[in-house]
């Protein structure tokens, strides 16, 4: 009988949890990955983000290589050839990163090379505007220019100033020309396999603030997002479902809380956002509401791919996601590959001539160090033997280039986010030198930023080290590598106090003592100059780096370029090249020196109080002055908060004399407090306080007192608790 019912009540429990079940199937196959989920439409779309201009394979540390445009183009057909209706698209920074750069505003070869490789439609990174207004207008009429099928480009957020805006210039008039030239837009709209398709660009706010030179403005991506998609919607005229893809470069991360995952909650409408600038590889996709977000890292080392099923309500019934390798496995395109030795023959002779240098492939030294990858710069605050050489290269290259009779350089800094690629094993080529520093061009308009040298207070030298200890953690980009410097630092100190110490290295590997006041002559690249600026805003206010004249006047931001290094034939120093020149310096190898730390940065993690309170700043100490009053106070409210319980606790402490309440006020007539005991406390101790009422009154008031033996009064006098004469125990 038991059994019986056991089985009628199971039975009865899943008849009721059964209409649950389709409801959860369908909330699973909106976030899981589906494979051959059939929805009545099906997008696929084949993406990057970040190429760099990668043309050609680059090694990947451990005897392999990947990425390349002729790779692409290789596995692009492969995947066209199984979804014919693919669309392929780019989320911006596909120039500066390698040697091909030098002619991005005289040939365009990206956006050409993008062309021909069938790319629908591309956004502008901040990368893309390192050459300035001026060689962005250079770069897209070249590209107008040549003839070849081209991207389309989309940009909503990011455009010069407009002709009836405050500070419009020349430079924005040329640069509106050079984009209506190439026809660049808010988005496009194009039918594709009976699905239309708009396709609309987005700038970041890091992203801007990574474009100091850009001369655009920023528009509210946010605002700008929503108010392109409700234009899309209403001015797109077509019968065939919409499906609307966001091309960001705002930049996303796997740890949540990125722009682009903001710009997916607050912007109703977005089917797809292909998120670019924070070269994340996103293993899968990030699902917001209907918005799903894909990035597939950088340098073409992965080419994306989604199939989206959805319905005609647009809402999706599951997804297909996967990045392909482009490793050593996957075949060159021949033609690709011929176009892209044109384009190296090219940077040859109008490049690399100028430096004194003959090919790609001249070889600099050999080295058998394994240094550390850019990933492992961002992963881990620490000294890095790649950065200290890219630091001792600033100092050796300005020398060189200055002469024996110049001022001395007392110290030489760079930035994790310069960094654009490592020294690898065996023969460095000119090629792998100039992929180390990659980034930017010069006042003279030469591909390659230049060295700076600026001088700086022994203030303002502690305060970088600050810069280094305390932001890299909510900045990894501003990590920073230094020569001829040495300091201590503790991670358990206050934030912009984690210095300990820090030092001068001098040449015989003595250290001395930095001076607050005195001036040091320091070197680092124009880029990082440009940055230092920002340290103020990033601290809060709290920290500050001002670059000085030779006499300790301030220098005007807006002219850093006056202050490039020049050599004797009056050329600048370039980054890339000051690299190349100290790797050639060596003889015959990289010296063991790199391959290990040197103390320049070095981590002593300690809670011992002195530790944590040497060379205390004034911000420390109102820190902890500030915590010390507030745990005073949290003392004081607490004890007179458990004063109040007690008395609410017990009526003897808050009644006094025939059980009537104590009201406070002067004593009774004749000097004397009630003694009798209070209401309700016969049988009880009661002793009356020698320290409240005072030893002299207290023997007066207790005599003839018949209460607790304890306090019962004697005939012998007592000495007083005060007096000097008194010497028992209090």
């Amino acid at each position: 009988m038991k059994r019986s019912i056991r089985l009628l009540s199971l039975a009865l429990a899943l008849l009721l949890l059964l209409p649950l079940v389709p409801a959860a199937q369908a909330a699973n196959e909106e976030i899981s990955v589906t494979s051959g989920t059939q929805g009545q439409y099906q997008s696929a779309v084949l993406f990057t983000q970040d190429m760099h201009e990668h043309f050609l394979p680059v090694s990947d540390g451990a005897g392999s290589t990947y990425g390349g445009f002729a790779r692409l183009s290789t596995l692009l057909e492969q995947e066209r050839a199984q979804y014919p209706d693919a669309l392929t698209v780019d989320a911006g920074d596909f120039s500066m990163g390698s040697l091909f750069q030098s002619i991005y505003a005289a040939e365009a070869p990206e956006l050409r090379l993008m062309g021909k490789l069938g790319f629908d439609a591309a956004t502008l990174g901040n990368h893309e505007f390192d050459y300035r207004p001026e060689g962005l207008s250079s770069m897209l009429r070249a590209a107008a220019d040549s003839g070849d099928p081209l991207p389309a480009l989309v940009d909503a957020n990011y455009l010069p100033r407009m002709a009836e805006e405050e500070g419009y210039s020349d430079t924005d008039a040329l640069v509106w020309e050079a984009m209506e030239a190439y026809g660049v837009q808010d988005y496009v709209a194009l039918s594709r396999g009976g699905i239309t398709y708009a396709i609309f660009g987005i700038f970041g706010e890091e992203a801007d603030a990574d474009a100091p030179m850009s001369g655009m403005v920023l528009s509210d991506p946010i605002e700008t997002a929503q108010a392109t998609v409700d234009r899309i919607r209403a001015e797109v005229e077509t019968e065939e479902p919409l499906f609307i893809i966001c091309l960001s470069h705002c930049g996303t991360a796997t740890g949540g809380g990125s722009e682009d995952e903001e710009l997916a909650k607050a912007v109703e409408g977005i089917d797809l956002l292909i998120s670019g600038h924070s070269h994340v590889v996103l293993e899968q996709p990030i699902q917001v509401g209907e918005t799903l977000i894909v990035s597939g890292g950088c340098y073409t080392q992965y080419l994306g791919e989604i199939l989206v099923n959805w319905n005609a309500d647009g809402k999706k019934t599951g997804y297909e996601y996967r990045l392909l390798p482009l490793d050593d496995s996957v075949a060159e395109d021949p033609a690709i590959a011929r176009e892209i030795e044109d384009y190296q023959a090219l940077v040859e002779q109008e490049y690399l001539t100028q430096f004194g240098y003959t090919g790609y492939d001249q070889v600099l030294t050999e080295n058998q160090i394994v240094f550390d990858t850019v990933d492992d710069l961002y992963a881990n605050y620490r000294e890095s033997g790649l950065g200290n050489l890219i630091a001792d290269a600033y100092r050796y290259a300005v020398e060189q280039a200055e002469g024996p009779d110049s001022l001395p350089v007392d110290f030489a800094l760079t930035a994790c986010g310069v960094v654009r690629d490592t020294v690898p094993l065996g023969a460095v080529t000119v090629s792998d030198a100039f992929n180390v520093s990659s980034l930017g061009i010069g006042a003279d308009g030469v591909a390659g930023y230049p060295l700076v040298a600026v001088w700086l207070t022994g203030k303002d030298v502690k305060n970088a080290f600050e810069v280094d200890a305390s932001i890299t953690d909510l900045m990894p980009a501003a990590q920073l590598y230094f020569s001829g410097m040495t300091f201590t630092w503790n991670p358990y100190r206050m934030i912009f106090n984690k210095v300990e110490h820090c030092g001068q290295l001098l040449e015989d590997g003595s250290v001395a003592e930095i001076e607050d006041d005195k001036l040091y002559r320091v070197v680092t690249g124009l880029y990082c100059g440009q940055m230092l600026g920002a340290v103020e805003s990033q601290s809060f206010g709290i920290l500050s780096i001002t670059p000085r004249n030779a006499d300790g006047s301030p220098i005007n931001m807006e002219r850093l370029e006056d202050y490039i290094v020049h050599d004797e034939t009056g050329a600048e120093v370039k980054e890339w090249a000051a690299i190349a020149a100290y790797l050639q310096s060596f003889d015959g190898s990289v010296p063991d020196q790199y391959a290990g730390t040197e103390g320049r940065k070095v981590e002593h993690a300690s809670l011992h109080p002195v530790a944590l309170l040497r060379n205390c700043s004034s911000l420390t100490f109102g820190i902890l002055c500030l915590i010390l009053a507030l745990i005073l106070l949290l003392v004081l409210g607490i004890r007179r908060l458990s004063r109040w319980l007690r008395r609410q606790r017990r009526p003897d402490l808050r009644q006094r004399g025939g059980g009537k309440p104590y009201t406070g006020g002067s004593r009774p007539k004749g000097g004397q407090l009630p003694l009798t005991r209070p209401a309700g406390t016969a049988g009880r101790r009661f002793r009356l306080s020698k320290r409240r009422y005072g030893p002299g009154r207290f023997q007066k008031r207790t005599a003839g007192y018949t209460g607790s033996h304890r306090s019962r009064p004697s005939d012998k006098p007592k000495p007083s608790f005060w007096g000097k004469a008194y010497r028992g125990r209090r």
